[in-house]
């Protein structure tokens, strides 16, 4: 099993900025692609942003330009400097791993707990 465990949300206002870890332990699972997702009430999850292990990213339209994703792969650990923050960016974030077991061909995605970034007006 791997573990994701997430810090660094919380309240800022509008225009401010925060910083999400989220820290994996991962056994002999080989991490592919590490990322955030989040969601918002009455939302579907969505990609905020994800990068590979070669150091890649891809980020949200919506986010493009404000968040960076960075990755420590000896650390296996990923982060998200989110700047000029948004009401509308307010959601539960949530840590995603993907990757394979040793031996294995199957792509399994793990998932952190979630924490809540709130971003007042």
């Amino acid at each position: 099993q791997v573990q994701l465990v997430e810090s660094g949300g919380g309240l800022v206002q509008d225009g401010g900025s925060l910083r999400l870890s989220c820290a994996a332990s991962v056994s002999t699972f080989r991490i592919e692609a590490m990322g955030w997702y989040r969601q918002a009430p009455g939302t579907q999850r969505e990609l905020v942003a994800i990068v590979n292990s070669g150091g890649s990213a891809n980020y949200a339209d919506s986010v493009q330009g404000r968040f960076t994703i960075s990755r420590d792969n000896a650390k296996n650990t990923v982060y998200l400097q989110m700047n000029s923050l948004k009401t509308e960016d307010t959601a539960v974030y949530y840590c995603y791993a993907g990757g394979r077991w040793p031996s294995t061909f199957s792509y399994i995605n793990y998932w952190g707990q979630g924490t809540q970034v709130t971003v007042s007006s």
